[in-house]
């Protein structure tokens, strides 16, 4: 039976590795594979970062020129006619603006230019008199609007569509790679919005004005540099509205060497720029402040106060709308709701600043090591040290995790992702939990619910807490028996009915039962009349006759207590002690069992038990068992012949515990039974020295008397040269 409960137990053990390893396999595989849930879980974890320590505001030359709804209100409602957007570039290019870049798409020619009003009246054959010749194109809002451009640096923007037979708009910036093809990885786009072509002629730049690729996400987190298109590599605003102010041609795509069509960075002028690797910069956001916004109604009306119109000189100015009409609004990382033309304007500002977040496949990939780590850590606490020193090393693990990532993000701008290595070590955590819980403690639920009729709760819970593991089967053990038996059963169930006597055994068996227990002893079984128990097993007890010896003075005691609470016949037990070795274990047949022991041991205790008759006294024991109990109150009771014992066992009674032992009282008793015993061994005249004795147990025990009136009918007892043949 041991072995085969070993082999489960190692089945158990193989299969709780197997099982901890395919979750980790899971983790890992799930992590890999990154679906949406998993992205988006990081993307909050890193949004949460960027609330905690935005990017600072600093004072830069960039600036947003907002068409408002004070604007619309006041200059009339979307679109404006051209003519506006040439007064405006003139006014912000008095004020010293360095770059003019919209954030408006200039995809038609001008509905409400004058000029297309006059050819209106032509095609519906309505009088045009004094509209004929160069005065008709004066009219023409679309050219006014690039003459003026071509005054001024201005950027205009396109934005990128699902599909569109229109041909891609042609690029003004230059674009060069720098590696293995890495502009293959860029972005692509099919079709953008055109831009008409007097105003792309005389525009410096071209940019796409599109934040999110991605209409899914509601949160705009990265926005590409550059896309590829049909037309060639296109600038997004932000980066051409910087080339141009630089007065820079070109802008360099670099990416690895040996891998083809992967994005490392951009290069323009003096300033890198690292993106993903298809090309986007990821946000790094400071909070929207309206004091970087300039109302478009207040440049064009002249109203503009003298700190916002310093503001303009030299910076390079976004055109875009706040209005909620026109759906140019974004949700940030911050939890702000912005126009993209402010996205544009903070790209440029992180550009200038060179405050960028990064995340490279190095860092994911030690995002990976870190939840294999912290899995493994988990799994060798847990079989090593238990759940609860596996839970601290959890615990300790996160808030490594957590200061880790928050270091690498606010010191040096790399975004670690601590969410699925700490969901990984918690789902790790809890399905190991729940093994623990379904399949192996239910053994040490299975051994509480066998034990607790047997053993107290104190020692069930030693049990548990040491994780002892119950040798079921038989164990070889030293232990200290007992044997209790009531005197005078028989006659006394004669005057009982058997309900009544059933009642009395049960009051009876429990006061004693519990100072078993109290003294943290294992009752083996019950038979009739009778109680076995034994100590030193389930659990180690160093001090197990000694136990067992206070546990028999307890039980002499409780019974006292329980014949002053009853009426009638008194009770009276006889226990026996031996210590010595024992196989204990579940003994029985494979369906039905009883956790027990067997060996001479306790068959040497059982006799002990029967041989308190013969010394007439009710607490009986071993010479072994009175040594290993240290000091106690117990007098020599001779040497017993008894039946199944080869040789004779020197025996002693019990009388106290070792407060009695330290009297003087029984000091005294001790040197007079001394004396008594050297009486008999030398056959000399005992009366004297029995009469002694008897005096002064009367003090110490009243039992005792009876023990000194049966002594002289077994003087052979005390022969060491001789023993009786016949066993007790």
């Amino acid at each position: 039976m041991q072995g085969v409960i070993r082999d489960a137990r190692r089945v158990a053990g193989r299969r709780f590795l197997v099982l901890s390893l395919l979750t980790l396999i899971a983790l890992t595989a799930i992590r890999v594979a990154d679906p949406q849930p998993v992205v988006e879980l990081r993307n909050e974890w890193f949004d949460g970062l960027q609330r905690l320590s935005p990017r600072e505001a600093q004072t830069l030359p960039v600036r947003v020129v907002d068409i408002d709804e004070a604007s619309l209100a006041a200059l009339g409602q979307w679109p404006w006619p051209r003519d506006l957007h040439a007064d405006l570039v003139s006014r912000l290019w008095d004020l010293g603006a360095a770059v003019i870049a919209f954030d408006v798409l200039f995809a038609e020619d001008d509905r409400m230019s004058p000029l297309r009003i006059v050819e209106e009246m032509e095609r519906r054959g309505l009088p045009t008199a004094g509209f004929e010749g160069a005065d008709v194109a004066a009219l023409d809002n679309d050219a006014r609007f690039a003459e003026v451009m071509s005054r001024t640096d201005v950027v205009l923007g396109t934005a990128f569509v699902a599909a569109s037979d229109a041909p891609a708009v042609v690029p003004k910036a230059g674009f060069v790679d720098i590696g293995d093809f890495p502009s293959d990885g860029l972005y692509e786009v099919r079709s953008t919005t055109p831009v008409i072509d007097p105003l792309w002629a005389e525009a410096r730049g071209i940019g796409i004005v599109s934040v999110q690729p991605d209409r899914d996400d509601a949160t705009t987190r990265t926005v590409p540099l550059a896309w590829r298109t049909e037309a060639g590599t296109m600038p997004a605003l932000s980066l051409e509205a910087l080339r141009v102010a630089l007065g820079e041609t070109t802008v360099l795509i670099e990416g690895p060497s040996d891998v083809p069509g992967l994005v490392a960075g951009l290069r323009l002028g003096d300033f890198q720029v690292p993106t993903t690797v298809d090309g986007q910069i990821i946000l790094h956001l400071r909070p929207d402040d309206p004091a970087l916004y300039v109302s478009a109604g207040d440049v064009l009306s002249g109203t503009l106060d003298a700190q916002a119109a310093a503001g303009l000189n030299g910076a390079i100015v976004f055109v875009g709308t706040s209005a909620a009409g026109l759906l140019d609004i974004h949700r940030t990382p911050l939890r702000q709701d912005v126009p993209g033309v402010s996205i544009h304007a903070q790209i440029v500002e992180q550009i200038l600043t060179g405050e960028f977040l990064t995340r490279s496949a190095m860092v994911a990939l030690s995002e990976i090591a870190l939840l294999v780590a912290l899995c493994v850590l988990l799994f060798a606490s847990f079989v090593l040290a238990g759940p609860v020193t596996s839970f601290l090393c959890g615990g300790i693990s996160t808030f490594g995790t957590i200061l880790a990532s928050w270091i690498l993000f606010s010191r040096h701008g790399v975004l670690f992702d601590a969410t699925f290595p700490l969901a990984a070590g918690l789902v790790m955590f809890t399905v190991m939990t729940a093994w623990q819980f379904l399949v192996a403690d239910r053994e040490k639920r299975k051994i509480r619910k066998s034990f607790a009729r047997y053993v107290s709760d104190d020692v069930l819970t030693d049990m548990e807490r040491r994780d002892h593991r119950l040798e079921l089967g038989g164990v070889s053990r030293q232990a200290t028996v007992m044997f209790c038996d009531v005197r005078g059963f028989t006659p006394l169930s004669e005057t009982m009915t058997p309900a009544e006597l059933v009642a009395l055994l049960n009051g009876m068996f429990t006061a004693l039962g519990d100072e078993i227990l109290g003294q943290r002893g294992t009752i083996d079984k019950f038979i009739g009349d009778a109680i076995m128990a034994f100590w030193n097993a389930p659990l180690d007890q160093p001090d197990h006759a000694r136990r067992a010896v206070l546990a028999a003075l307890g039980m002499r005691e409780a019974l006292r207590r329980f014949n002053a609470s009853r009426e009638g016949a008194q009770i009276g037990l006889a226990i026996g002690l031996a210590s010595g070795e024992v196989l204990v274990g579940n003994i029985g047949s494979r369906d039905r069992f009883n956790y027990s022991a067997i060996g001479e041991t306790v068959n040497l205790a059982s006799r002990i038990e029967t041989a308190c008759r013969h010394v007439d006294f009710d607490l009986l024991t071993t010479a072994a068992t009175r040594e290993a109990a240290g000091d106690i109150a117990a007098l020599e009771a001779g040497s017993l012949a008894l039946k199944g014992v080869s040789k004779a066992v020197e025996t002693f009674v019990i009388v106290g515990d070792d407060r009695l032992a330290a009297s003087e009282g029984f000091a005294t008793l001790e040197r007079s039974h001394a004396a008594l015993l050297d009486a008999i061994r030398a056959g000399r005249d005992i009366a004297e020295a029995l009469a002694a004795c008897r005096a002064q147990a009367v003090e110490i025990a009243p039992g005792l008397d009876a023990f000194y009136r049966r002594l002289p009918q077994r003087l052979e007892d005390f022969d060491t040269s001789a023993r009786l043949d016949t066993a007790v």
